[in-house]
């Protein structure tokens, strides 16, 4: 009875941070008891430590209610996923004995370096974390009713890491995470500005191709997630493995179609400089790359169970460029699918769904 009254008489304040490979991005929400937003706000700061005016906007948005909640998106490079919950499976795909591990639905697990949730709940201490969530469970969550009805790869792309799996109808068959930074000799991968003439990479915008995503659906209701009864407990990291009686997850926002999203990106690509052309002409043929490799390495591998892909969803957080779609479908042979996602707002929805 108490605790409906102060629920009452108190908003929550959910507070959800996402480091960047070089700013942090911060999304501050607030309920009232019927679990109406009453007031949001967010911030960038150009920083991926805990600094004081990071700590002082936050501080100001949870000195007024004693009940509010910090998330945070594991950005550690050594996480990632296996296609099974069979504790006696486990080594064949990971040793798991220096990690964090939690079962998803009883389906598959996602796993994080014990060292790694360590550091992360050291730079955040001043604040204290209540939720450390995997971007396998935001890109699970996204997706949700692609993956519980399709055979794909589903992506999410953030500025410097690529989360990468593959499902057929909910059921994990491959996964894989990257640190685009470090993943290619800049030898390599390198530009030649100088060369004007190059004629290796040809690819220009064909608004008649692009595919219209309004006709994915919007995400169904999420089902609970049961925790493995032989798996040890973990305080601050994937409590989503705890989520019980999940209320709807959102829409997906109308806006723009993909057209006209294309047509304003291109024309931000000509405004660029060419040395900002160059960098993210660059990252993007290291995702591709990835992808590539990641697809021959799944078809290759025995221990998974292969299946032909076909279609590609893509979580984009970054703002690729039109010629990555583009060269994906054109030298694999990919149908590829790109939706905008804000990845402060999926951590709130997440943290949300934790505590309903």
């Amino acid at each position: 009875m108490l605790s409906k009254f102060f629920n009452i008489l108190y908003l929550r304040v959910f507070v959800n941070i996402v480091v960047g490979h070089s700013k942090t991005m911060v999304y501050i929400e607030v309920l009232n008891h019927k679990n109406k937003v009453v007031d949001y706000d967010h911030d960038s700061f150009n920083t991926i430590q805990l600094n004081s005016e990071m700590f002082q906007y936050i501080e100001n948005a949870i000195k007024e209610s004693p009940f509010y909640y910090i998330s945070v998106l594991d950005n550690s490079v050594s996480q990632g996923a296996i296609p099974t919950c069979d504790k006696h499976k486990l080594e064949d795909f990971h040793d798991l004995s220096d990690s964090e591990y939690r079962c998803y639905k009883n389906k598959w697990i996602y796993y994080t370096d014990k060292g790694d949730i360590y550091n992360i709940e050291k730079k955040f201490q001043s604040l204290g974390l209540d939720f450390i969530f995997s971007p396998y469970v935001v890109l699970a969550n996204f997706f949700k009713d692609k993956i519980d009805t399709h055979l794909a790869m589903f992506i999410l792309l953030e500025e410097s890491l690529i989360t990468l799996s593959v499902f057929n109808k909910s059921e994990l068959l491959y996964a894989e995470h990257f640190d685009i930074s470090s993943e290619f000799d800049n030898d390599v991968l390198s530009i030649d500005e100088s060369n004007d003439d190059s004629e290796d990479i040809d690819l220009d915008l064909d608004d008649e191709e692009s595919i219209d995503l309004d006709s994915i659906d919007a995400l169904d209701d999420m089902d609970e997630l049961d925790d493995m009864d032989d798996m040890d407990e973990l305080d601050d990291f994937g409590d989503i493995a705890d989520l019980d009686s999940i209320e709807d997850i959102d829409e997906f926002s109308e806006g723009k179609d993909l057209d006209e999203e294309l047509f304003e990106e291109a024309e931000e690509e000509e405004e660029k400089t060419p040395n900002e052309n160059n960098n993210a002409f660059s990252k993007d043929y290291q995702r591709f790359s990835l992808i590539q490799s990641s697809i021959s390495h799944f078809y290759k591998d025995e221990r998974f169970n292969s299946e032909f892909i076909e279609n590609v969803y893509i979580a984009d957080s970054v703002g690729v460029s039109p010629d990555f779609k583009k060269y994906l479908e054109e030298e694999m042979f990919l149908n590829v699918y790109v939706r905008h996602i804000d990845l402060t707002l999926e951590v709130c929805e997440i943290a949300k769904m934790e505590l309903s």
